[in-house]
């Protein structure tokens, strides 16, 4: 598998989801998972059941990089 976006839930049905601290509890934020091996699912908090991006590693770490 390479290490660029997927979409793809397969890898999905085991997510424990963690709703972001900058949400303020509020719920209306991203939902990433970060117990699947090798793979970070991010979701719409909003949306659970909705689609699911899955990053690998190392797109992973340029988005966050990107971000700050």
């Amino acid at each position: 598998m390479s290490d660029d976006v997927h979409n793809s839930t397969t890898h999905c049905t085991t997510a424990l989801w963690r709703t972001s601290s900058y949400s303020g509890g509020q719920g209306d934020c991203v939902e990433v998972a970060d117990n699947v091996p090798g793979l970070i699912p991010v979701r719409d908090s909003k949306r659970p059941t909705g689609p699911v991006i899955v990053f690998g590693p190392r797109a992973w770490n340029a988005f966050i990089t990107h971000l700050g």
